[in-house]
């Protein structure tokens, strides 16, 4: 196992500050540089404030912190992971199985949605067991990014 030097911890409501919202979103914004090569410079900036409102409604967002920095962080709500992303320091490094553990052990979640194209993370949560069981042929924001929606298999 990985010598682990970073802590996860639960973001309440009330502590998502304008301050924990941009540190966030700038996780977000190095992780989809580094992952999702299909969107463009454009895509990305109308992406932001639905981010930021996620970050801020979402009813579970556990943030890692490393050294007192953050370095990634999870959304769940209603049994789906709804966001995921890590600084791109942390790719392969085991911090985003750890997230994915914890939703699935934790939180009760099985569900996730997955960009099609974001073949890097399609093949992550694959080999966690999770399995395709519905195409959309657009994003939520009606953008041509085929999603996959995907469930946790129920032999793990």
């Amino acid at each position: 196992m990985e010598n682990i030097s970073y802590t996860f911890t639960g973001i309440e409501l009330r502590e998502r500050t304008d301050e924990v919202i941009s540190s966030l979103t700038t996780i977000w914004e190095r992780s989809v540089r580094a992952s999702h090569d299909f969107l463009k410079e454009e895509d990305i900036s109308a992406l932001m404030p639905f981010v930021q409102e996620g970050l801020k409604q979402i009813r579970i967002l556990i943030i890692a912190i490393e050294k007192d920095q953050y370095i990634g962080f999870m959304g769940i709500q209603d049994q789906k992971i709804e966001m995921l992303f890590l600084s791109p320091a942390y790719f392969g490094q085991g911090l985003g199985r750890q997230f994915i553990e914890l939703a699935i052990h934790t939180y009760k979640a099985h569900y996730v949605d997955v960009n099609e194209q974001n073949t890097q993370a399609l093949h992550f949560y694959e080999h966690l067991g999770f399995e395709a069981f519905q195409r959309d042929e657009t994003d939520e924001q009606g953008n041509p990014f085929p999603i996959l929606r995907m469930k946790l298999k129920e032999s793990r």
